[in-house]
């Protein structure tokens, strides 16, 4: 069990969400990650896109309380380069030194230190983005997918009311990318994709226009929607090979491609067209700036449906089923979620008891001895899934009384 240290707490994990990178990671991350050499040097945990209840808190930690329920973003920079000084913490220049002896501070949860496929993990606060009662473990899960497309426009510029904004390729990034443009006021917003059942859903999410590229041709398409002329934004999302030289060309003489996506191989841009044409052109990584709070607040005043995304729930003891879900996309499942429990916390099942703040304190002390400090009682399952161990603690817990200090105790292991 991992205790919280500075500025840390330690979080119940409720729900996490499948992503296509841990699909990445799974199957295709470094032999590292399963074998146990450099840089991880052990049994590595996946997962970034989760939520649950603050158990612990780290010495000196009051921003949170015991039993508050919250969401995670994946980075927490080092806060002493250069960019973690700009606010610029997904560009850490110390990204990934935190292993062996050296620990420069930043963590990126599910990529360079555990994730969260587990029941327990320790994050930093500045992870941390408190949620209603009113939003469910599932939505709650997507805050970081709402926040990806979010520092997208920030990087853009922000300020996207009346201007036009393509988002090209329907994932979970590029459909909530939709959504997020709409609620700050985009408009045409134009989303292109291949398959009709999520450029539905686009429309459902507020997209004015959708284009199937199957059917016509996506640059064209998109000139001819907004009026004979290339838009003001491209939100790029699909990774696809020629996806970069097809959004210089959507946009007009002065414009600004994102890029959220990049394809797996090396693809040639014409960046004559580029500098001829004074194009900006982004690359974004996660969640940065504080995006994941923005995103939130927008969720929390029901600006967009994001739960729209959300196709499929399992219980984390069937993750490897989850992960066929999401990797094959069986019944065309967009985004899988796996509920590490049901019942504490926001609602259950999509439509389950929803707990009152002291009622959701009180459940939490029904299942925590009245003492200080954590106790682990028994290692209780294992998931091997791809060579990865997915490790599931039975535990006993206690809430910290004021002035407590919180401490570990493994009895077995």
């Amino acid at each position: 069990m991992p205790v919280p240290k500075k500025a840390e707490v330690l979080v119940r994990i409720d729900a996490v969400a499948i992503c296509a990178t841990d699909l990445e990671i799974i199957y295709h991350g470094p032999p590292a990650s399963i074998h146990g050499g450099m840089p991880h040097n052990k049994n590595f945990t996946p997962g970034h896109e989760y939520m649950g209840t603050v158990v612990a808190l780290g010495p000196g930690v009051d921003e949170y309380k015991i039993g508050q329920r919250i969401t995670v973003e994946i980075h927490a920079g080092c806060g002493q380069c250069k960019r973690c000084r700009e606010g610029m913490y997904t560009a850490c220049h110390n990204y990934g030194l935190n292993y062996g002896d050296v620990d420069k501070g930043h963590r990126a949860n599910g990529f360079t230190t555990d994730g969260g496929f587990c029941e327990y993990q320790v994050n930093n606060i500045n992870t941390l983005v408190a949620i209603p009662d009113e939003m469910s473990d599932e939505e709650a899960t997507l805050v970081v997918t709402a926040g990806t497309a979010m520092y997208g426009l920030t990087e853009l510029g922000g300020l996207v009311a009346g201007e036009s904004v393509v988002v090209t390729g329907p994932g979970p990034i590029g459909l909530l990318g939709v959504a997020v443009a709409k609620a700050m006021g985009a408009h045409p917003v134009i989303l292109t994709g291949t398959r009709d059942n999520r450029l539905k859903i686009g429309l459902e999410l507020g997209a004015d226009h959708v284009v199937n590229v199957r059917k016509e041709d996506a640059v064209e398409a998109v000139r001819r929607l907004n009026g004979g002329k290339g838009v003001d934004y491209v939100v790029e999302c699909s990774g696809a090979p020629n996806a970069v030289n097809e959004a210089i060309r959507m946009v007009n003489r002065g414009g600004k491609v994102c890029l959220a996506a990049f394809p797996h191989e090396e693809t040639p841009v014409d960046v004559a067209h580029i500098v001829r044409n004074n194009i900006y052109v982004y690359g974004i990584r996660g969640e940065g700036k504080s995006a994941t709070h923005r995103a939130e607040a927008f969720m929390t005043q029901k600006r967009f449906d994001a739960t729209k995304i959300h196709t499929h729930t399992f219980p984390l003891d069937d993750l490897p089923t989850a992960i066929r879900y999401a990797k094959d996309r069986v019944e065309d499942a967009i985004k899988v979620v796996v509920k590490a429990r049901g019942g504490i916390g926001g609602t259950q099942g999509g439509g389950g008891v929803k707990l009152s703040p002291r009622n959701r304190r009180e459940a939490v002390s029904a299942v925590m001895p009245a003492h200080a400090g954590i106790q682990c009682f028994e290692m209780r399952l294992t998931i091997d899934h791809c060579g990865y161990r997915f490790v599931r603690l039975q535990a006993m817990m206690t809430v910290r009384r004021p002035g407590a200090t919180p401490a570990l105790q493994s009895r077995s292991t």
